[in-house]
């Protein structure tokens, strides 16, 4: 069994932005796989999903992005998942917009709801899977900017990276960590008109996520 975290914030006036590409991710993948709705448990929203006879459980932490540790550790004890078949999925504003970054291990770079997880779990030893979400204007406030929306402009960019993002997860889940890393870190979409400039991963078989 594999657990697919996507970190966001709960509630409607959260949707849309940029420290919610967690949770789109898991959109996409529970739209291409076909999952039921979600439950409620462990302060999660869970999803059971099976991808090419592979156990999967989707777990969209409710318990906002600086807690999110204290759900996904009653989730990994109750499954007894090993930490290196997690892939945590989160939004990063030291990657530029869209650009995708996967990683076997390392430190929380200042994501507060993945250093939530490594701190609890007490590894870094967790697989983790960042989408670029750009840096804020020098005049905004940093938490103010990843609760803000994407622009009108982003929007199509944005969408690309989180099809490419689910499409990569679909390798990681069949090949592992280091096929999947071959795929999606060389990728960056272009801000033009949202295409990869590298290619995309080749295996998503889902259609595009629509807001």
């Amino acid at each position: 069994m594999k657990l697919i975290v996507g970190l966001g914030n709960p509630g409607s006036s959260y949707e849309g932005t940029r420290h919610n590409v967690g949770f789109e991710v898991l959109a996409e993948l529970g739209m291409r796989w076909r999952v039921a709705r979600p439950k409620r448990k462990f302060e999660a929203e869970l999803q059971d999903a099976v991808f090419q006879d592979q156990k999967i459980v989707l777990a969209a932490p409710q318990t906002f992005m600086n807690l999110s540790g204290r759900s996904i550790q009653q989730v990994v004890q109750f499954y007894q998942i090993p930490f290196g078949d997690i892939l945590v999925v989160c939004d990063d504003m030291n990657l530029k917009l869209g650009q995708l970054r996967l990683r076997p291990t390392g430190s929380a770079g200042g994501q507060k709801g993945l250093q939530s997880i490594l701190q609890v779990c007490g590894t870094e030893g967790i697989p983790r899977l960042r989408i670029g979400v750009g840096r804020p204007p020098e005049q905004m406030d940093v938490s103010a900017y990843v609760l803000s929306k994407f622009r009108k402009d982003e929007v199509p960019q944005i969408d690309n990276s989180i099809r490419n993002a689910a499409s990569g997860i679909e390798i990681w889940i069949r090949d592992g960590t280091a096929a999947a890393m071959n795929v999606m870190n060389p990728l960056l979409t272009d801000p033009k008109d949202g295409h990869p400039q590298d290619g995309h991963p080749k295996d998503g078989q889902g259609e595009g996520k629509k807001k």
